[in-house]
């Protein structure tokens, strides 16, 4: 029972979490200044990957403004294509986001007009009742394109954005099940942890600029990531199937299912609580030590040797989130060694690789954000 006292409290905490600005939130370790210098070279592989996502954007024709990419969706450690190369959703979102997070806005600056055509996709995929899709995408692509409407929303403040954005965050609210979490669709009684991390990002991003998201919806939602830590307890719980104590800090890919850990679920796992406003739990500190111990591994496997995996960019993504709200040595060590590793897959024309998965306007899009991090102008990007 003592065990479970901190759980308790920080899950109590959400009541403060959700009801005040995110600039009142503390951290773990907060810094004022990331502690990380744009090198020349890091700057010019950001330049260069939004030159290339600008010259490889659709220009004509009903999917103007998106960007193609393979559909389809995670099969164990491989990814099975479910669809010609077409106008992808969230692909979409995320290319729109690393313009956001370079500084550029819809209509204004040197990539004003890629932003705004972006956001035009996007906003025709909003459906009468809030689902955001396209192609028959599902909640993976819901969920980036609420998050980038939110962003775009946040600073400029349109309301032809407001609306929509509204109804986007409203389907995500009204399609979360019973434990709490989501699925691949919308409405499903099973969740995971994939899908949980970024619907809950969408909805801090909505609800740090003012769009109304029930308390509610993120208590159940933090609760589902916090029951999914593989902790002590979890494993005494699991009659062997987690009895080997590296596992320590991973989270479940969905709830206590008994699967094998892997890098992007601590990293996931660690994100979403901090994007519900849980800051102190001990499965947030495990989960950044595993994050820590296995990166030199997780990198060898997925990155350059795997032609960009999937796992990477999804691990990266969220892992940097997670190191750079902990703060402090974890941030620092952790980026270094990932900006590295990315630079050195950059393509000559300016792409990144996603072998395994959309193709390379998702890894390019994902690099770029990554690297794109210390530039601090995407606001769900800062502490």
């Amino acid at each position: 029972m003592i065990e479970t006292i901190p759980r308790l409290v920080a899950l109590l905490a959400l009541a403060l979490a959700w009801g005040l600005p995110l600039r009142a939130q503390t951290p773990r370790s907060p810094l004022e200044e990331a502690p990380i210098v744009v090198t020349p070279e890091h700057a010019r592989a950001v330049e260069r990957g939004l030159e290339w996502l600008a010259a490889n954007q659709i220009t004509e024709g009903s999917e103007r403004g998106a960007w193609i990419a393979r559909s389809g969706y995670k099969l164990n450690t491989g990814f099975r294509h479910t669809a010609a190369d077409k106008g992808h959703l969230g692909v979409t979102a995320m290319a729109g986001m690393a313009f956001l997070a370079g500084g550029h806005l819809p209509g204004r600056g040197k990539y004003g007009r890629n932003v705004e055509e972006a956001l035009e996709f996007v906003l025709k995929s909003v459906q009468a009742d809030g689902y955001t899709t396209h192609g028959g995408s599902r909640m993976y692509s819901h969920a980036f394109a609420t998050l980038f409407l939110a962003e775009v929303y946040g600073q400029t403040h349109r309301q032809d954005i407001r609306g929509k954005l509204q109804l986007a965050v409203d389907f995500i609210v009204n399609s979360q099940n019973q434990d709490g979490g989501w699925r691949y669709e919308p409405y499903a009684v099973e969740s995971d942890m994939s899908i949980v991390v970024c619907q809950v990002m969408a909805l801090r991003a909505a609800r740090n600029i003012g769009i109304r998201v029930p308390k509610s919806t993120i208590d159940r939602a933090a609760k589902y990531v916090v029951d999914s830590a593989v902790t002590e307890e979890s494993m005494s719980r699991s009659f062997g199937m987690f009895n080997a104590r590296n596992e320590l800090g991973s989270f479940h890919y969905q709830k206590n299912d008994g699967s094998r850990s892997s890098f992007p679920l601590p990293a996931a796992g660690v994100t979403a609580l901090y994007g519900a406003g849980v800051y102190s739990d001990r499965s947030i500190d495990d989960g950044i030590s595993y994050l820590r111990s296995r990166l030199a591994q997780f990198n060898h496997e997925y990155g350059r040797g795997a032609g960009g995996h999937y796992f990477f960019w999804y691990g990266h993504y969220y892992g940097v989130q997670a190191m750079y709200t902990a703060g402090a040595d974890d941030w620092e060590s952790y980026f270094a060694t990932v900006r590295d590793e990315i630079l050195r897959m950059q393509q000559d024309d300016g792409a990144w690789p996603n072998e395994g998965g959309p193709g390379p306007a998702l890894g390019t899009a994902a690099a770029v954000l990554i690297l794109e991090i210390p530039y601090r102008y995407l606001p769900i990007f800062q502490r």
